[in-house]
């Protein structure tokens, strides 16, 4: 396990190391207080606040209406929850489009007032590749991510598995390579065929991790709610490890029978003058 101490102790580094000692990266979503409250004590190496939190926290469509606003809120609320993690926010959609002077200032505002650690934003074409080197020359870590890429959805004709054509499997080899001469220190690859996902693990020197990309990335993460039963769809990828949102649901209407039946609170849950 590797200890998250008041000291802070993993860094972008410490990710690289485990790369290198062949060591797999466990990261997780969170989007609030009491979720990062419930991953800071385990064995997840990066807490990521995803714009994710706009489909499973905000019940938005897509991710596409999460505002630098909602990052910056949703990462706060997540830091004070998880004091001494390793924390990466996304950068929402068009917070790093439209000029390297605004790419600059909005991941300053994940680090500075979100208390983030890294960022992490979308894609792989000159453009990208300019707002990551942009980014680093703040002196603030970047996270690239790659295949199938959620902002992109209207683009992509929806959530599609990318890297299928040999075009395609061409296109993202490149892309993770200048990424990674770009100076990233991180690599998500998501919805991608698992022997291209290998091929670019073994091609980069920095560690990728994979959602829907297979066994061979140096690690993986899933969103909180899918991996615990909370959300309605789950993409073939994911692997379910509780039944949290039945069991929340059987434990509140438990309550809401008890109040009906006049059995609750009983006189445990009762102030008396003198207890």
């Amino acid at each position: 396990m590797i200890s998250n101490s008041v000291t802070n102790s993993l860094s972008v580094t410490t990710f690289q190391t485990l790369k290198e000692k062949g060591s797999k990266i466990v990261m997780a979503t969170a989007y609030d207080y009491a979720m990062a409250r419930t991953i800071r004590d385990t064995e997840v190496s990066i807490i990521l606040v995803g714009d994710s939190l706009g489909m499973v926290v905000l019940g938005y469509e897509n991710t596409l209406q999460v505002t630098m606003e909602d990052m910056v809120y949703h990462t706060q609320a997540v830091r004070r929850g998880a004091l001494y993690n390793f924390i990466l926010a996304d950068m929402p959609y068009m917070s790093y489009h439209i000029s390297l002077e605004e790419t600059r200032k909005n991941a300053a505002r994940l680090v500075t007032s979100g208390k983030a650690n890294a960022v992490k934003l979308e894609g792989g074409s000159p453009a990208r590749i300019d707002a990551i080197k942009a980014i680093i020359d703040c002196e603030i870590p970047v996270c690239g991510h790659i295949g199938l890429t959620p902002q992109s959805i209207n683009k992509l004709g929806g959530y599609k598995v990318q890297g299928k054509t040999q075009e395609e499997y061409d296109r993202l080899m490149d892309e993770a390579v200048l990424i990674n001469k770009a100076g990233a220190f991180m690599l998500v690859l998501e919805g991608i065929p698992e022997a291209l996902a290998k091929a670019i693990t073994e091609t980069v020197s920095i560690p990728t991790v994979g959602i829907g990309a297979g066994r061979f990335c140096d690690g993986q993460v899933l969103v909180f709610h899918d991996m615990l039963g909370w959300s309605e769809f789950l993409p073939k990828f994911v692997k379910k490890y509780a039944e949290t949102g039945k069991n929340m649901t059987t434990a509140i209407n438990s309550f809401a029978k008890e109040v009906k039946e006049g059995t609750f609170p009983t006189r445990e849950q009762v102030y008396y003058p003198i207890d």
